[in-house]
């Protein structure tokens, strides 16, 4: 979704900064796409598609090189023969909104399987299917006009995590993290106590930490919340995104099919 993209891009340079004030320009001229952009592009393809999904992913990884890929996935980018990892990093959740998006109009369990197909080819341990699924289930229900308060029960209940605690509470505390444990939640409050797309992202990045991964997660919930300022999606493309037309078209593409 282009809640996760523009999440990336804005997040891209405020890795390991927390600051306090959220009030930051968004899509600043330094701003680049990461690995995020790249792997959600690679799921909405092979969602769009039904393509095989490891070496889909793999051709849109070698396609975009040196975006910021951890050792393991760029490993497995790499191999002739890629075989999942057993991870339970974020890179599970930043690339799954698409599976959310595309499914919005179908039963959720269609979205979930639509999860489970992209993220078991690498991240099949259990807390990364489980944080893929959290947030793929949160865009859904945010679709539907859940209420922030529902949400935030439901992905209590079904997931086991804890989502009591407000931004400002888990700002002061926060430290760099990239597993699934230690984003997922923290994402999903950014944008449940957000008031727009925009504060949602402001929100992520202010925690500091893997800050494009955390908006990349917590911006398809926002966007289904609040949608996005067509300013905003055009600014990514001319600045952030000149160089990586595949990724704008496949985006394109998801749009005009989705219902």
């Amino acid at each position: 979704m282009w809640g996760a993209i523009i999440g990336d891009i804005a997040g891209s340079v405020y890795l390991f900064v927390p600051f306090e004030t959220e009030e930051v320009e968004l899509l600043q001229n330094n701003c680049f796409y990461t690995d995020d952009s790249v792997c959600t592009a690679a799921v909405a393809e092979i969602l769009l598609d039904n393509l095989p999904a490891a070496p889909t992913l793999q051709r849109w990884g070698r396609n975009h090189p040196n975006r910021g890929y951890g050792t393991m996935f760029r490993n497995w980018i790499a191999s002739p023969d890629p075989q999942p990892y057993h991870s339970y990093g974020n890179g599970a959740v930043m690339r799954v909104s698409p599976a959310a998006f595309l499914n919005r109009s179908h039963p959720l369990e269609e979205a979930l399987a639509a999860t489970d197909r992209v993220t078991r080819i690498t991240h099949n341990h259990p807390e990364g299917m489980k944080g893929a699924r959290a947030a793929t289930h949160a865009i859904w229900l945010a679709f539907q006009k859940y209420e922030p308060k529902d949400i935030r029960k439901t992905i209590e209940r079904e997931y086991e995590y804890d989502l009591s605690k407000a931004v400002d509470d888990i700002r002061s505390g926060y430290s760099y993290s990239n597993t699934c444990q230690q984003t997922v939640p923290e994402a999903i409050t950014c944008a449940l106590e957000s008031t727009s797309f925009e504060d949602a992202v402001r929100n992520a990045i202010s925690l500091g930490g893997d800050s494009d991964t955390l908006a990349a997660i917590a911006g398809p919930i926002a966007e289904a919340m609040h949608g996005i300022p067509d300013h905003l999606v055009a600014q990514a493309v001319d600045q952030s995104l000149s160089g990586a037309p595949d990724i704008v078209k496949v985006m394109e593409r998801m749009y005009k099919t989705a219902v």
